[in-house]
């Protein structure tokens, strides 16, 4: 009986996954699949409902796993697409172009006024704590944020200048 009955709806579901996918493996996939699903539920002990639908039922299911087994591909594809992939390139320019960086930054620095200068440093570059810098300007800390915000001004502004560029 189940020989027949892979035998049967074996080839028609082969013959109706052949117009909508190229892949003969995934074909294969999807019809072993489908014949499993429809033998498990003939199995169970409620079986089909509608035994003259038949046909309709196995074609139902066959659409069910294509679909699941088209997402599953979909969603595997689109999180290769996603990732990036590694940069094992070495870039030799770097460390040149962060010493320039470097040097333009405390040009800089220099041009700005020593509270500004001073301010920027210790909170950019030595990173100390917004408490520890209020401490030493004297300053609370709502008006640390005023002072960094007018410091950062000036900094872009000097910056902006020295590299000719229009702010």
């Amino acid at each position: 009986m189940e020989n027949h009955f892979t035998t049967y709806f074996g080839e028609l579901l082969s013959l109706k996954l052949r117009v909508r996918i190229r892949s003969p493996q995934l074909i294969e996939d999807i019809r072993q699949e489908t014949l499993l699903r429809v033998l498990q539920i003939l199995r169970n002990k409620g079986g089909v409902a509608h035994p003259e639908r038949f046909g309709a039922f196995v074609s139902g299911v066959c659409n069910n796993v294509l679909m699941e087994m088209v997402r599953a591909d979909l969603r595997h594809d689109r999180l290769e697409s996603e990732m990036d992939p590694v940069d094992e390139t070495v870039n030799l320019d770097a460390p040149l172009v962060t010493w320039q960086r470097q040097r333009q930054v405390e040009n800089v620095l220099q041009e700005l006024p020593e509270k500004d200068r001073e301010l920027l440093r210790m909170f950019f570059l030595e990173e100390r704590d917004k408490t520890e810098i209020c401490k030493r300007f004297q300053v609370s800390e709502d008006y640390f944020r005023v002072l960094l915000y007018r410091a950062k001004s000036r900094f872009r502004a000097t910056y902006f200048k020295s590299a000719g560029a229009v702010n």
